[in-house]
């Protein structure tokens, strides 16, 4: 007999384990669909919200950012509360908690109450993210399907940021910007009805309660290192409070390292970092999402005040960065089988930053035709990159570990796309000229690119690992 609360009491058993059915692929793609929209459907809409509540520019920034913010300080918690309660609850629990935070964000009145629904949102989707690829390992258990499964979730995130600043452009023309958020309502439904249906419970291991101090300092240091790279554009790189924040940023890390070296049952179990392929995926993914999110955000704000585009105009004008992502995904996941993942991930490094120095270089008006090729090269480098990173860091991990595997790469590439949007808009605001700090924020984009390029080649393994040699 199999006592309640042991980690087999929610194990599935027999032939619902293997997912060789599309049913969980969708359905945990129902849902990370559902987050990632959220992180790109904004970006063209924002100019216009904050015209609409008459927000500043740092008000815009934490439209978007408090989103991001949330969501990267708590991922681990979300891995945690997964491993500790069963990947499939904390999902749909998530599911919940993002949807009724999408109908407060499209009710919202004031910037003030807008931003703490993105805050809600935020949390939710920390509950939804680490769960999606915890419960695909689970459904997916070899490595060819398992392959096949990132491929097609990284496929998704590249849908969703294809849709986005389009649906953005198209809602907010015709409909207004509050239907932005409220699309997640029927996808919210919907998501959580498949996966309550077609998706068995997840093992629980209740014996690992969430490391409470650590989580706090983790927190607090997302929160300051937004806050100062958010503020430094208003207030400059020098002010007070700025050093302070950047002093107490630096604290909060060492605080949090501290913690989880001492702490029994750790969220972020150190011993993980020691593999490479782990660390270095996780350092990949904050890399390439600080790049691209940071010229995601910064182009919206281009097009629309320098160029005077609308909001759909600026979804067109956007599409060739966020098209290619549609299927370099898939692409990759299935190159991967023949090549590894290592040339994968540096060829896409390597084209994201071939494709924002080609930006920077472009001059102070670029035609626009001449913005195409850079835009394509960072979206399909970033999304062919994706996949290999996603599969490495899950595969360094064992079962056991899968939500904290998920909620460590996603944690560091959420940061990093909260770091891109908080630096672009900082430098937009500190430059001489709009396009000066557009080209800055472009030029310090492909030096990310290049640096997880460089590290691509240290840290991706040349075959596929297997969960056996997780430490």
């Amino acid at each position: 007999m199999v006592h309640a609360g042991s980690p087999q009491a929610d194990r599935p058993e027999g032939p619902a384990a293997p997912g060789r059915s599309l049913a969980p692929l969708l359905a945990v793609c129902a849902g990370y669909f559902m987050v990632i929209l959220d992180v790109t459907v904004i970006n063209v809409a924002v100019p216009v919200v904050g015209r609409e509540l008459s927000a500043s520019l740092t008000g815009i920034q934490w439209i978007t950012d408090g989103y991001t913010l949330i969501f990267a300080g708590l991922l681990l918690t979300g891995g945690a509360l997964g491993d500790r309660l069963g990947n499939r609850r904390i999902f749909c629990t998530g599911v919940v908690v993002f949807t009724a935070a999408s109908l407060g964000c499209g009710l919202a009145p004031s910037t003030g109450t807008l931003v703490a629904a993105r805050l809600l949102e935020g949390l939710g989707a920390a509950l939804i993210v680490p769960g999606s690829l915890a419960l695909l390992q689970q459904a997916y258990p070899s490595p060819a399907e398992r392959s096949r499964a990132f491929g097609l979730w990284g496929s998704m995130a590249g849908i969703a940021a294809s849709a986005g600043p389009l649906l953005g452009g198209l809602l907010v023309t015709t409909v207004g910007w509050r239907w932005v958020f409220f699309i997640n309502l029927p996808v919210g439904c919907a998501c959580l009805l498949l996966t309550l249906r077609r998706l068995p419970a997840s093992a629980r291991h209740p014996d690992r309660p969430v490391d409470w101090p650590a989580q706090c300092a983790l927190i607090a240091m997302v929160a300051l290192l937004i806050a100062v790279l958010n503020e430094a554009g208003r207030r400059g790189w020098t002010d007070p409070l700025i050093l302070t924040g950047a002093g107490l940023c630096l604290l909060a890390a060492v605080a949090f390292v501290l913690r989880e070296h001492r702490a029994r049952t750790p969220v972020l179990p150190l011993r993980l970092l020691r593999s490479r392929p782990m660390s270095g995926g996780a350092a990949i993914g904050l890399l390439f999402n600080f790049a691209f999110y940071g010229m995601i955000f910064t182009a919206s704000l281009y097009f629309q005040h320098q160029r005077g585009l609308t909001a759909l105009r600026t979804g067109l004008a956007l599409f060739p960065a966020v098209a290619m992502t549609m299927f370099a995904s898939v692409l990759s996941g299935r190159l991967a089988r023949r090549t590894g993942h290592r040339p994968l991930v540096v060829t896409g490094m390597l084209l994201g930053a071939a494709g924002l120095a080609g930006w920077a270089a472009a001059g102070q008006s670029p035609d626009y035709l001449l913005l195409v090729a850079p835009m394509m090269a960072a979206g399909f480098g970033t999304s062919f990159a994706l996949t290999g990173t996603t599969a490495t860091v899950m595969s360094a991990s064992a079962d056991e570990y899968s939500g904290t595997a998920s909620a460590l790469f996603n944690t560091t590439r959420q940061i990093g796309s909260a770091a891109g949007v908080a630096l672009g808009g900082s430098l937009l605001a500190a430059a001489a000229g709009f396009t000066t700090g557009l080209r800055t924020s472009m030029a310090i984009g492909a030096a990310a690119y290049l640096t997880a390029a460089v590290l691509a080649l240290f840290c991706i393994p040349r075959k596929a690992l297997h969960p056996s040699s997780a430490e």
